[in-house]
């Protein structure tokens, strides 16, 4: 068998980091992790090629030398999903999809061939007997959940890894907590379910050996600590040894709970493994609201202090930010506002809220026949797909102003220069300063620092970093390129908002 293992094309957003990736000479942030999995569970004997469309292009030639195409997407990528499919049926070449767009849309869909639904370690052995013994099945799908330690090794070896800023690996699925908004525990179930500590040293095994990484790492856990005792006890200590005896190639950042803040031992087991910055889906400071989209990990605790303890243990946190709770009330704009200035979380997705098929928020608006079309997926595209409890004129102001207001230059780097003071730098890369990070440097002094609007700005941080925190003159550059990035998605470059 010839296998085309195609992932469609990411429309900029906020996680796509394209404005940021130019200038380190990279095409995409991260590779497609679900799908080089899924080539592991292939006959090895099969002929194998990734064509992952954010970082080349899909080739006729390719889709021509295919027995079958397999195509794994995310709801925010449906309109290359519809290209993708459209290009194969032209050709006549046989579609295999799967991943979360088609386990919860697959209706939607009719040109496509077979369906591997669900987690991948249950339904592919399913196709790939009937497809031996020529009588494949259109749907496979499983209300099970997989046994990761199934799972084999990603097959790396696909990726052209120079074009990538970061590798990843996956440790756990499913989430112990019940927020109304996610889809997480709908796909993957409550219960975390963890590969062994042997399985994930395999997989650093195969970044170090088998394609040479050396760099971020990000593990796309939806929530890394969701099995605290099993991380703590039993695989972290198995990484900080593995880092040890490598000289510390890689660095980790990973996505948790706000309850990280209460472990100190783990906090610092986490920093001397190489892992420094966390994703925390915070959502709001408004108690009502937490309670509202049953956020209990978040609830009765004092937010502000807890980002502040990570930060200092030595991790940056990212956040993420929601508006349009029907609990919410327009001082909530101004509220959000001054807790991510406060804060000092440089990267805040603050998003309106949206209700993702299959979760009890899409439940409750369906019984409330307040929905309106489907989500997009996309954080940055100012879209809803409810009718919300405010004035949505007044809703959309406000997130607006939001955006606005902690996105101009002069928040902005105020905000960096709080993260800079917050943030106590335990852990330092090993890794030597290169040729491509140079350049980097001086082509964000360049864009940044002569030829944009808010250059004043960025020069005043980079002194107050000099005479204030030299040390972390390389994590203030990041920011600022950051920066770079966020301002052009929400298309605030080159405005006089400083």
């Amino acid at each position: 068998m010839n296998i085309l293992l195609v992932y469609p094309k990411c429309p900029d957003s906020f996680w796509s980091f394209n404005h940021a990736l130019k200038f380190i000479s990279k095409k995409a942030a991260v590779p497609p992790l679900g799908l080089i999995t899924v080539s592991a569970m292939l006959p090895a004997e099969w002929n194998k090629k990734l064509v992952d469309m954010n970082v080349t292009v899909l080739d006729t030639d390719d889709i021509l030398w295919a027995d079958y195409v397999f195509i794994s997407a995310m709801y925010i990528q449906k309109e290359s999903v519809r290209k993708v499919i459209a290009e194969c049926k032209k050709w006549s070449t046989k579609i295999v999809a799967g991943g979360p767009l088609f386990t919860q849309d697959f209706p939607d869909y009719p040109e496509v061939d077979h369906f591997i639904l669900n987690e991948a370690e249950i339904t592919m052995p399913f196709f790939l007997a009937d497809l031996n013994t020529g009588n494949p099945q259109r749907v496979y799908a499983t209300e099970e959940f997989a046994d990761l330690s199934k799972t084999p090794v990603p097959d790396f070896h696909l990726l052209s890894a120079k074009d990538y800023a970061f590798m990843n690996i996956q440790v756990t699925r499913g989430c112990p907590f019940s927020c109304n908004f996610c889809e997480i525990t709908s796909l993957l179930g409550h219960k975390v379910r963890m590969k062994s500590t042997r399985q994930i040293i395999s997989e650093l095994d195969a970044l170090y050996d088998n394609i040479k990484w050396r760099g971020p790492v990000s593990v796309v856990d939806d929530n890394f600590i969701g099995n605290i005792k099993e991380v703590k006890y039993n695989l972290l200590p198995a990484m900080k040894k593995w880092m040890q005896q490598h000289k510390y190639p890689f660095t980790f950042t990973f996505e948790s709970s706000i309850n990280l803040a209460d472990d100190k031992e783990l906090m610092t087991l986490l920093v001397e493994s190489g892992f420094n910055g966390t994703f925390i889906g915070i959502e709001t400071p408004d108690e009502e609201s937490l309670h509202y989209c049953n956020k209990t990990q978040n609830k009765n605790r004092d937010l502000l202090g807890s980002v502040k303890k990570i930060q200092q243990a030595g991790i940056q946190v990212a956040g993420g930010f929601i508006v349009g709770f029907d609990s919410d009330t327009p001082t909530v704009f101004q509220r959000q506002i001054d807790f991510i200035q406060q804060s000092g979380i440089v990267s805040a997705m603050v998003g309106l809220l949206n209700a993702p098929k299959n979760t009890k928020l899409y439940k409750q608006l369906e019984a409330e026949n307040r929905l309106t079309t489907d989500a997009t997926g996309n954080n940055t595209d100012s879209s809803m797909n409810f009718i919300p409890k405010m004035d949505r004129n007044e809703l959309l102001d406000g997130y607006h102003n939001i955006i606005r207001s902690i996105y101009s230059t002069g928040s902005y780097y105020k905000r960096v220069r709080q993260l800079l003071l917050n943030y106590n730098q335990v852990y330092k890369s090993r890794n030597k300063i290169n040729l491509t990070l140079v350049r980097a440097f001086f082509k964000s002094m360049l864009v940044i620092g002569f030829i944009e609007n808010g250059r004043r700005e960025y020069w005043k941080l980079i002194f107050w970093t000099l005479f204030n925190r030299p040390k972390l003159m390389v994590d203030a550059l990041t920011c600022t390129v950051y920066g770079y990035h966020f301002r052009t998605v929400y298309g605030l470059r080159n405005k006089n908002n400083s």
